[in-house]
């Protein structure tokens, strides 16, 4: 597994909110392999697998209608600068982590 892969699977909300969390993570992560789909899903996934090239970091992600789950998993520096490109975006509360032997996941609740 690459430092900057990672993977994100998003409950809650519509798939706009599901693209919203995505557009977010794109400054950092580039853009996702797989993005968000289904009207009818209730839990969308993307994955990400080079580095961003955004000068800041940061895409404007918009906002939310709805909070979501969101869950983050790939090395512990991937998913520590999801998380913190996440809470930068959104209003995030950090709802737990668990980390094996080269791979960690976080839970992040985002709110509107």
């Amino acid at each position: 597994m690459s430092d900057t892969e990672l993977t994100v699977t998003i409950g809650g909300g519509g798939v706009e909110d599901a693209r919203a969390v995505v557009r977010a993570l794109e400054g950092t992560f580039g853009a996702p392999d797989r993005r968000p789909s289904g009207e009818e899903a209730t839990v969308r996934t993307a994955t990400f697998a080079g580095e961003g090239h955004s000068a800041s970091g940061q895409t404007e992600a918009g906002p939310l209608s709805a909070p979501v789950t969101v869950t983050v998993q790939g090395t512990p520096r991937a998913v520590r600068r999801a998380s913190d490109t996440l809470a930068r975006s959104f209003t995030a509360r950090d709802e737990g982590a668990a980390s094996g032997d080269q791979e960690q996941e976080r839970q992040l609740l985002l709110e509107p």
